[in-house]
């Protein structure tokens, strides 16, 4: 079978993180399945499938619905006899409806990677509930429930966590965190991975940060984040200025492989306000790294709070805090949290099992199953 993967996303983040892993996946376990990711071409995406062994084709997209794009989906469709298009974000539902239009597509199925609702907008519902759409992957139980809500016919939506790729570990980095930024042994360092958009909240990362230094005047933690500056960074390193933390959280901006610092980490922080479940838990479990989050999306159904790492509400800085402070002054509380994590991860979440259910639904869809 021949799928194609379209993502219409500039940046490189979990989603894009996704599609790799899936190819790399089916790849191995299955060379009969041809996959072909069609991305933005220039984008971070493109730049970082050029490093790999994965076929892909790009077009150019000026705008959310440049007809380019659409036309480069018909065209790898008709050059390569695709049987299934699996659609990763929401932009590319509307190319690839736009597509269909101008000339008859296989099948799709979508990825809903997020928690976010899908708005009651009347164009926003048909694109959703487009016909040709035959399955929906939602990374957890808790995005399936929101999904269900918009989605007419709820026997098409299916939950696939998508876990991490147990082939591709490595911990080479281009430099080491405590040697770049002078960070003393004896402090620990928090990581936090995620680029600068609404859903991650740093507003509440710097709010927690504030709270651990300048209220309860710790000196022994120090905070390191690494994703994509957006039109949102200028005001976060506002914040830490204001706050007088620029000694204490440390904004790496985007890093290729910044999974690959994990084991550099002494725990791992995620502030987000909405989530479906991100990659970079499934990293931390892998890497034997404590997790402190928001208890957002489908982060509870992989961790439990006091049992395998430690939850707090959104936009709860206080609490955050106190639970990042009661995980370094509880440090026998870490190897249990962290063999807790990393057996389930081994045995529920990787990406070997996610590309076996996924493949699962593409051979239902082409049998006219479902």
């Amino acid at each position: 079978m021949t799928i194609l993967h379209v993502s219409a996303v500039k940046n490189w983040g979990g989603g894009e993180n996704h599609i790799e892993n899936l190819c790399f996946e089916l790849k191995a376990t299955h060379p009969e399945v041809k996959n072909i990711v069609l991305c933005v071409e220039n984008g971070l995406f493109h730049s970082r499938l050029m490093k790999t062994d994965i076929t892909y084709e790009t077009a150019p997209l000026a705008y959310n619905l440049d007809i380019r794009f659409s036309k480069k989906i018909i065209a790898i469709c008709k050059e390569n006899k695709v049987d299934v298009i699996h659609i990763h974000d929401p932009s590319a539902i509307a190319l690839c409806i736009i597509a269909d239009k101008l000339y008859s597509l296989p099948p799709f199925v979508f990825s809903k990677k997020t928690s976010f609702p899908i708005k009651k907008k009347k164009l926003t519902l048909y694109k959703y509930n487009y016909p040709k759409i035959k399955k929906y992957f939602c990374v957890s139980n808790e995005t399936k429930r929101v999904t269900e809500e918009s989605i007419y016919d709820k026997n098409k939506l299916i939950t696939i966590y998508h876990g991490t790729n147990l082939k591709n570990k490595s911990t080479e980095t281009p430099f080491l965190l405590r040697e770049k930024f002078a960070i003393d042994h004896a402090k620990k360092i928090i990581g936090i991975i995620g680029n600068h958009i609404r859903a991650k909240n740093f507003e509440t990362l710097i709010e927690t940060v504030n709270i651990i230094i300048n209220e309860e005047k710790r000196t022994d933690i120090v905070f390191v984040q690494i994703g994509n500056f957006t039109e949102r960074t200028p005001e976060l390193l506002e914040s830490v200025k204001k706050y007088n933390l620029e000694k204490d959280i440390v904004f790496l901006g985007y890093t290729p492989n910044a999974s690959n610092f994990i084991p550099q980490f002494d725990a791992l922080l995620v502030t987000s306000q909405s989530e479906g479940i991100p990659q970079v838990i499934f990293e931390s479990f892998y890497h034997k790294k404590p997790v402190i989050s928001t208890s957002v999306g489908g982060i509870p159904e992989i961790i439990e709070d006091g049992v395998n790492g430690l939850l707090a509400p959104k936009h709860d800085p206080k609490v955050l805090a106190e639970k990042i402070i009661h995980l370094f002054d509880s440090p026998e509380l870490i190897p249990s949290f962290t063999s807790i994590s990393h057996e389930k991860q081994l045995s529920l979440y990787t990406t070997t099992i996610m590309a076996e259910k996924t493949l699962e639904q593409y051979k239902k869809i082409i049998d006219g199953k479902s």
